[in-house]
């Protein structure tokens, strides 16, 4: 009585077995391993020795229960019975239903590694079997989706496919982890084989044993006391195979009660050993009821277990008044556990089903992006890792129900390998248009390379920009090439670049002298005083323009000198009583005479060109102010609209006239210098 206390307490001690434990029998199982203790359990070929049959003492143990038993509780029964017959073979198998079954589904590949070598090194190898399997299944999988994505990058970069190798450490790790397992595994079952065949043996021969009791002609308390010693070997015996271990147990029982039977010659003894038992089997009927109150289903459902094994293993039979009743209570509170825990597992069905949606809507989301792939390179990048956040979705989704689990896994895969192949392939055609671009920018390389040392700068600039152009529009080129053709490239156009940049420096270095000049011109005109004599202030002024105009070329951002110059002198002109139209006159006279200093007809040619649409835009002008208003023809001249275009129209053929002046003095000069050309031929000619 008091082991049975142990075991109960024992029982009750599994607190950590969780309702999450409870779900293996609707876990999505995992079929890639069989079941390692039914692997090296040995095949038993002994059969017990009797003239009853397990066979028979199954059915005579039938007889001996309600015939009105639920097939509900039979199905109870028996996973309980499977489940002790379990751990009878060893103790330590026990532990398996303390040991977490964690959510393997949920895990990457380096996760599934570092669980199973926590588990093959602290836990003992009988008792993590449905473990390893369940981290071996969801471990294949993944590993063989990882493996199919990076065949398919391979074969897409221009691989062929039976060239294909990759080196894994996680799965390097993995197999010798699990090879590890195997063998302390094989080794442990091995030894364990030996034994369980001894023990069966002696537990067969316990049964001889006591079938011969009843044939023994002797004191009957003499036979009892043999019967007593008889079970207490039976009760040392050791654990069987669990192939054996309900058959031999009802052929024990069923001789156990054959004795009791033959008792009835010592009516008192049989009874006294029959109240025992009823006893005892009370309290763990009451124990049963009472777990229908244990919140812990997990609990509850292992301290079930212990007491059926009490039940069969330590408590023999009653008398027959009270065998069918004792035993309808101990069915029925069974009946009531396995009810509890059927409605627990719909409730997890019904969560399975949940996860099994938001996985379908998962799958759903890769498909879409899948007949979406993008086509440029930020935005597969971006689906990428789109993707990769709804694969970890998938796997944190949880489980789905058993039936579906490999279609939703297939649908999961065949998602994103189609998207894996259309990212692949894009980048395999960006490959091919990578090495177009590498030709591109080898024949501008070779075209830079050509031009770098030459000196015609007004034709060459134009064109190094143009090819700078060109090469910034072409797309990548192969990563191996980049940096080499880059580098060439900008090397030889620096090249260039920095001579040229060398030449214009002694240019400017020349603008910033004619700035200096012009700036001390313009402080002494700042200076200048009127006389009072007009004709010699407009030589003085006119001496002014000439000086500013003989210094050239200044800086581009110092041009705003000019304007201060030409102020001042338009100021003083004014004052002189010179109108704007002779003032611009004076000015362009002035720059007619450094025209024909220089005897450049070319720059002559340009000026005519320049004028002449200077002269062509004032027409125009004129004629659309003109046309402007005749939608004035019937206002009066005060009207303040009509004055703004007859000040615009006088102001265009001022500008006009001061062109055509200014062109008429481009003639003369041209004449001059033409007639001139011509006597300097004809003296030639002459001599």
């Amino acid at each position: 009585m008091q082991e049975n206390e142990r075991k109960l307490q024992q029982a009750e001690g599994g607190n950590e077995q969780t309702s999450d434990n409870i779900k293996a029998h609707l876990e999505e199982s995992p079929n890639s391993e069989p079941n390692e203790s039914q692997d090296a359990m040995p095949e038993n070929t002994e059969e017990p020795k009797s003239e009853t049959t397990p066979s028979e003492a199954k059915d005579t143990e039938k007889e001996s229960k309600p015939s009105e038993q639920s097939d509900d509780s039979n199905e109870a029964i028996d996973e309980i019975d499977e489940s002790n017959a379990e751990d009878a073979e060893d103790s330590e198998n026990e532990k398996r239903h303390y040991i977490p079954m964690l959510d393997y589904h949920s895990m990457p590949l380096e996760n599934l590694v570092g669980e199973l070598q926590r588990l093959v090194k602290n836990e003992k190898v009988q008792a993590i079997g449905r473990h390893v399997s369940a981290i071996k299944y969801e471990f294949d999988q993944k590993f063989q989706e990882f493996i199919e994505q990076k065949k398919e990058e391979f074969v897409s970069k221009g691989g062929n496919e039976i060239d294909f190798r990759y080196n894994s450490v996680a799965k390097r790790q993995f197999n010798e982890v699990y090879s590890d397992y195997r063998e302390k595994r094989d080794q442990y079952y091995k030894q364990l084989e030996q034994n369980l065949k001894n023990n069966l043996h002696n537990r067969l021969q316990i049964i001889e044993e006591l079938k011969g009791l009843i044939d023994v002609e002797e004191d009957i308390n003499t036979t009892y006391n043999n019967f007593k010693e008889l079970q207490e070997r039976w009760k040392n015996a050791g654990p069987i195979p669990r192939t054996n271990y309900n058959d031999v147990w009802r052929t024990y029982h069923h001789h156990m009660e054959i004795f009791y039977d033959f008792l009835h010659l010592n009516r008192e003894l049989r009874d006294l050993d029959f109240k025992h038992n009823l006893e005892e089997k009370q309290k763990l009927v009451e124990r049963a009821e009472a777990l229908a109150d244990e919140p812990d289903l997990g609990k509850a459902f292992r301290e079930l277990q212990t007491l059926h094994k009490i039940w069969k293993e330590d408590i023999g039979p009653v008398d027959k008044e009270h065998r069918e009743e004792i035993w309808e209570r101990f069915s029925n509170a069974t009946k009531a556990m396995h009810q509890r825990r059927q409605e627990h597992f719909q409730e997890l069905e019904k969560v399975f089903e949940k996860n099994l949606e938001k996985k379908q809507e998962i799958i759903a989301s890769i498909a879409h992006i899948a007949d979406h792939v993008a086509d440029n390179h930020r935005g597969i990048q971006k689906q990428i890792k789109e993707v990769e956040a709804l694969r970890d979705s998938f796997f944190k989704a949880g489980k789905v129900p058993q039936k579906v689990n490999e279609e939703t896994w297939s649908h999961f895969k065949d998602a994103v390998r189609k998207f894996n192949r259309s990212k692949n392939s894009f980048y395999k055609n960006q490959k091919k248009d990578q090495q177009q671009n590498l030709e591109k920018k080898k024949e501008l390389l070779d075209l830079a390379l050509s031009l770098k040392d030459s000196d015609d700068w007004a034709t060459v600039t134009p064109e190094m920009k143009r090819i700078q152009n060109e090469w910034k529009k072409i797309g990548h080129v192969p990563r191996k090439y980049s940096d080499k053709i880059w580098n060439e490239f900008k090397e030889a156009c620096n090249h260039y670049f920095d001579r040229l940049h060398s030449d214009k420096n002694d240019a400017h270095k020349e603008e910033y002298e004619n700035f200096d000049k012009k700036n001390a011109c313009l402080e002494r005109l700042k200076e200048f005083q009127l006389s009072g004599d007009k004709k010699k202030d407009l030589e003085a002024i006119k001496e002014f323009l000439a000086e500013w105009k003989q210094y050239g070329r200044i800086p581009y951002n110092k041009k705003h000198i000019n304007g201060k110059f030409n102020k001042i002198v338009d100021a003083l002109l004014k004052k002189l009583g010179v109108g704007r139209h002779e003032s611009e006159l004076l000015k362009y006279g002035n720059k007619v005479q450094e025209l024909a200093k220089t005897e450049d007809n070319y720059a002559i040619g340009n000026e005519r060109v320049f004028i002449r649409r200077k002269i062509d835009e004032s027409k125009s002008e004129i004629r659309q102010l003109e046309n402007n208003l005749q939608f004035f023809s019937g206002d009066s001249e005060d009207n303040p609209l009509v004055k703004e275009v007859i000040k615009n129209i006088d102001k265009q053929k001022e500008a006009l006239q001061t062109w055509k002046e200014k062109l008429k003095k481009l003639n003369i000069l041209e004449h001059k210098l033409n007639k001139e050309a011509e006597e300097e031929d004809d003296s030639s000619e002459e001599e």
